[in-house]
């Protein structure tokens, strides 16, 4: 693949099969009762299990707390742990010494001043995540396929490679990565046929379009 890719929301079979023969890099499993892609530890670590050494397999957590944090960690025993809420750098390490994992950091975004606060986790992580801010009337931070203007990120650079979120498709790839230089893409809302609802032949064209990007 031109770039990488991580398909997020997993929740059934046909999706985490359809995203690894596919060649995605990352599978990401929700644990937040609002989005319609949430599951539980133990659903996700079954779907994960022809995953492992394969893919890394993502836990996404908003704001949790010590128990949740554990309960994730040891039901679904990822290889990363999404922060998607307003987790401080204090948090963010806390998390990671609690888990001894990786950390997915996401910075929602709207606008140039949104990418300031990267500078406090850069390093700190395992990967930064752009994401389109969300309304502030939203009852979730992400996957409501909702994107941001990609040109923000031209030229930005890193310690680690970063991943760009936020109304991704098969058809708006190309044109994503070529104007943020983003070297790992994230999907959610942009491969399904309905909420929650993974489409395996969006899935397929999803990852054929990071390939050729």
């Amino acid at each position: 693949m031109s770039v990488s890719a991580k398909i997020c929301g997993i929740t059934t079979p046909e999706a985490a099969a359809a995203a690894l023969e596919g060649g995605a890099a990352f599978l990401g499993f929700v644990f937040f009762p609002k989005s319609p892609r949430n599951i539980a530890p133990d659903a996700a670590r079954r779907l994960a299990e022809p995953v492992r050494n394969r893919a890394k397999v993502t836990a996404l957590l908003v704001d949790p707390t010590d128990a949740q944090v554990d309960e994730v960690a040891r039901g679904l025993q990822p290889d990363l742990i999404q922060l998607h809420g307003a987790e401080r750098p204090s948090r963010v390490r806390e998390i990671a010494a609690r888990t001894g994992l990786g950390i997915v950091k996401v910075l929602p975004v709207a606008e140039a001043s949104d990418l300031a606060p990267a500078a406090d986790y850069d390093g700190l992580v395992e990967h930064l995540m752009f994401d389109t801010k969300p309304p502030k009337d939203a009852d979730r931070p992400g996957g409501l396929g909702h994107s941001f203007d990609w040109t923000l990120l031209a030229g930005r650079r890193f310690q680690r490679p970063w991943m760009l979120a936020g109304g991704l498709d098969p058809w708006n790839l190309a044109a994503a990565v070529e104007k943020s230089g983003a070297p790992i893409v994230d999907v959610s809302s942009g491969v399904e046929r309905g909420p929650g609802l993974k489409d395996p032949a969006l899935i397929k064209a999803f990852l054929d379009a990071a390939r050729r990007a």
